[in-house]
């Protein structure tokens, strides 16, 4: 079995995520990948990140903090945004917004296979 450096490689997701390079997406994404609990598949996964970059369109993945315990990783995430409209409920409506999202992961066969996210809803309450 070979040892993948998952930090590594959750860097080049998130860099794909950036790049919005959907077709090599499936490189890091398993088919039956599980999100907050929920079956998604690699499609339905897909469109939830490509639903977040048409509704936040300077949407950027800023990798802040990683650790890895294989064949799990967590992952604290910066952002910097000015979602459009609506966001988690919160009526931000084009304001610019600065937040974290704590996720964790637990990769099969080094692909992405389960996705735990949660989102410090309050820090976004607090600027709006």
């Amino acid at each position: 079995m070979a040892i993948v450096d998952l930090p590594a490689l959750y860097r080049a997701y998130t860099a794909c995520l950036n790049a919005q390079a959907w077709d090599a997406l499936a490189r890091f994404v398993a088919a039956d990948v599980v999100h907050n609990g929920r079956t998604l598949g690699f499609a339905g996964y897909r469109n939830l990140i490509r639903g977040n970059y048409r509704d936040i369109q300077d949407l950027r993945f800023d990798v802040a903090l990683v650790t890895a315990d294989p064949p799990h990783l967590a992952a604290r995430l910066r952002f910097d945004c000015t979602p459009k409209a609506s966001f988690l409920g919160l009526p931000v409506n084009g304001k610019r917004v600065q937040f974290f999202e704590h996720a964790f992961y637990r990769f099969e066969g080094g692909r992405i296979a389960e996705v735990w996210s949660v989102i410090d809803k309050a820090a976004i309450e607090s600027q709006l």
